[in-house]
Formats: C-alpha cells, structure tokens, sequence
C-alpha cells in the first residue's frame, strides 16, 4: 500500500531537520526506494536530456554532490516523488524539497551542517544537486497527469531562495538584498565554481554591523545562467518582493557576478540591450543579439537605454582595496545617435544612444543588473542599487581529476568575505 502523502511530508520534514545536522547515510529509514513506494511509479533517465543535464553523464558532477554532503537528497528524491497521488501533493513535495536543499547549503555554507570535504562555501554541490534533481524530476513517470514543466519551475525557485527567504521584520534593522549566480563555462572546464554564488550561499540570513553602527540583515537568491529563465521573469520575481514597500522590504540591493581578472568593479551603468553573441548560456542557447546588432530581451519592461546605478560607489572603493582591487566602472558600448556602428565610451552613455552593453557586458550579468534596476526606478526610485562584479575565481589544481584545492579554496574565501566588507560600506547617510 502506498504511503499517505502526510507520511511523505513527514519525509520532508525529517529531511529539512537531519540533513542539517548529519551525513546523508544516517537519514531516516522512512526514506525507502521508489519500488518499495510505489510500484507502479517509475523514475527513469529521460528519453531526452538537455545540454545542461547531459553533463551529469561526467562522473565528477555526483562527485561534487557527494562531496558536499548533498548526496542524501539526489538519492531519496525519487522515492519522495514516488509518494505523492495528486497534483496539488506534488506541487507542496517539490516547494518543500526545493526549500530544504537552499537551506541545507546555506547551513553548509554558515557551518552548521556537517557533510562533505569540499570547503564550506563552495557553492558548486548546491548545483550539481539541484541539476540531478531537475534531471529525476524529468524522468518521473506518476500514475496520473502532472505538469512537469510547471513543477520543475517550482522546484527552480524553491532551491534558489525564491521561496521562504524573506527578511525579518525587526525593527531597526536594515535589509540588503543581494543575487549571485550559477556556475558558467562547465564546457570548458566542469569543475568551474562561481564566487558569486559562494557569497550568496555563505551570507543568506546572516546579521551583520554597517559601517555606520546599524545591524542589517542579508538575504540572497541564486540565479540560473540561462537566458529562458531571465525572459521568464525570473529576477523581478526575486527582486519584485523585496522592493515592495512594506516592514520587510529591502532597504539596498546588489546584483552580484564573476567579471573580471584580479579586481571587483562597482558597475556605474545597466545597459537595456542583450550582445553576447556568439557566447552561449548554460543550456547553449544564444541571446539573439549582437555587438552590431543588439537586441531588448523578452518580457523587458519599458525602461531607459542605461541606468545608472546608486550605489556610493566612491565609499565602496574606499573601503577596500585588499586583497583584491575595487574599482568603480563607468565604461559603456553604445550606438550614438544617428549612427549605426557601436562605439566604447569610458565615461558612460551619449545622449539619445542606443545600448549594446553597460560596465558589465552584454551578458546576463549586464541583464540582472538593468532589470532588478528598471524594477528599483519604478517600485523604490530612491533605493541605492546596482551590480558589483567579483574577480575571477582562479586556483583549481591543472589536473582535473582534483575538484578542489587550497589556492582555489583560499581564493573563494577571500572573494565572499572582501563582498561582505563592501556590502557594509557606505551606509553613511543612505538611511
């Protein structure tokens, strides 16, 4: 007899309190295989894979869940989808399974989850599962009619912090909204992390002191590199709560990417328009546009050619200038008025320009920036808000049989703790 679903969110439940607290081999037994829950369910290998979950096929990625002390959720996960009966259970599984891997890498990250060699803020486990989980969920074949397209969009948003990762209401308590994102380039080189991601994992939740004496609260999401999900609405999902006012609405916000070699720059201008062609995303799809011939994203709401950020750039480079550099970035492509070829300005956008790229590039990187910005100009116009590009993680050992090593591990470290001085800096003044 299958088990009631309330048995299953029980599963769930036990997963959210033991996965933080112990190695995926010590999980309830409630946890069984998909045959012994349902016979009649099945959880196959899709018939057709993506590019993103064809690279599952390389070994090091369960390698990298295992090492993170995840390996406990891409196990059990089909036996868990095997225990739902209707559509609305399978809606609450997925929200709730989602929710728990976010907040098990966030416990990881913070150190209060065990599991795993690899360094606690590396952020590539939480990506790694999340992918093999969305793979399972593809191949999931239940007994009745599911969407799987709309549950593995729940599933994305949970496992990112989309979902129950809202800001304390606490008086007196100043909120920074932040986003990282998703490993890139994995053809080149699978291993690859991202530090903006570590960031985002290793300071969700925490409290902190300004530099102005003020407690704030971070919060953070992790955004896929993937043009569908940006022309899906997904960041003025993220950032659109956060920006309402209200007592827990955001109070800064900064988009956070890998960008250059061997410096942080404070972005100075978002440009509208998508140019990154011929580079792929994740998924190897392309943007459709160019440096000759840009063009304005799906689902972009009106807005300027550029925007300007508000964030005190001039404190934030101030603040810090070790171990890595930071440097406020006013360069700008554009396509001047009356012209039709692009041309680089270093002091920002001429009147009447047409944009090809901000500060950022044309990438998405550039895109989150412009587009939680056009949301901050329209919902909280006085919001400071910007983009802050980190180094380059560099230091993964030349053999690539080796996931981690002390330079790569040093480096990830001191990207994520030199973000969180710049995120305290230049409050004075900004309310």
């Amino acid at each position: 007899m299958k088990p009631s679903f309330g048995a299953a969110i029980l599963v769930v439940g036990t997963l959210l309190s033991t996965l933080s607290a112990v190695p995926a081999q010590a999980l309830d037994a409630r946890t069984l295989d998909a045959q012994a829950i349902d016979a009649g369910c099945t959880v196959t290998a899709p018939a057709q894979r993506g590019v993103e979950e064809r690279r599952l096929a390389d070994p090091r990625s369960a390698d990298l869940v295992t090492r993170g002390g995840l390996a406990g959720f891409t196990a059990r996960f089909p036996a868990a989808l095997c225990s739902v009966r209707t559509v609305r259970e399978a809606e609450e599984l997925v929200d709730a399974w989602g929710t728990a891997l976010w907040e098990s890498a966030v416990n990881r990250a913070q150190g209060r989850r065990p599991g795993g060699d690899l360094a606690l803020g590396d952020d590539r486990p939480l990506y790694w599962a999340r992918l093999a989980m969305v793979d399972q969920l593809n191949g999931w074949q239940p007994q009745f009619a599911v969407d799987t397209t709309a549950l593995r969009a729940r599933f994305e948003d949970a496992s990112r912090g989309l979902k129950e990762n809202e800001f304390s209401s606490a008086a007196g308590l100043k909120r920074i909204f932040v986003s990282g994102f998703d490993p890139f380039g994995l053809d080149g080189d699978l291993r690859t992390a991202n530090p903006s991601g570590s960031a985002a994992l290793s300071l969700n939740g925490r409290r902190v002191t300004l530099d102005d004496g003020s407690a704030a609260e971070i919060r953070a999401v992790m955004l896929p590199v993937r043009y569908g999900d940006f022309d899906r609405g997904i960041v003025e999902r993220a950032y659109g709560p956060r920006l309402a006012a209200g007592p827990r609405a955001a109070d800064r916000i900064t988009s956070i990417s890998q960008g250059y070699p061997g410096l942080f720059t404070v972005e100075e201008w978002a440009g509208r328009a998508r140019a990154a062609d011929p580079y792929p995303d994740n998924t190897g799809a392309l943007s459709g546009g160019t440096y000759q011939h840009p063009v304005v994203a799906p689902g972009m709401g009106p807005g300027p050619e550029f925007i300007r950020t508000t964030l005190p750039g001039a404190a934030l480079e101030q603040a810090t200038q070790t171990p890595y550099p930071v440097l406020v970035n006013t360069e700008v492509t554009e396509i001047p008025a009356g012209q039709s070829a692009p041309v680089d300005r270093a002091d920002g956008p001429t009147p009447g320009s047409r944009a090809v790229a901000g500060g950022g590039g044309s990438y998405l990187s550039n895109e989150v920036a412009y587009r939680s910005n056009r949301l901050r100009q329209e919902l909280r116009p006085d919001l400071p808000g910007g983009h802050l590009h980190t180094p380059v993680l560099t230091g993964l050992p030349y053999d690539r049989t080796q996931l981690t090593g002390p330079v790569f591990e040093q480096n990830e470290a001191a990207i994520t703790a030199e973000v969180l001085v710049l995120l305290k800096a230049g409050w004075r003044g900004n309310g």
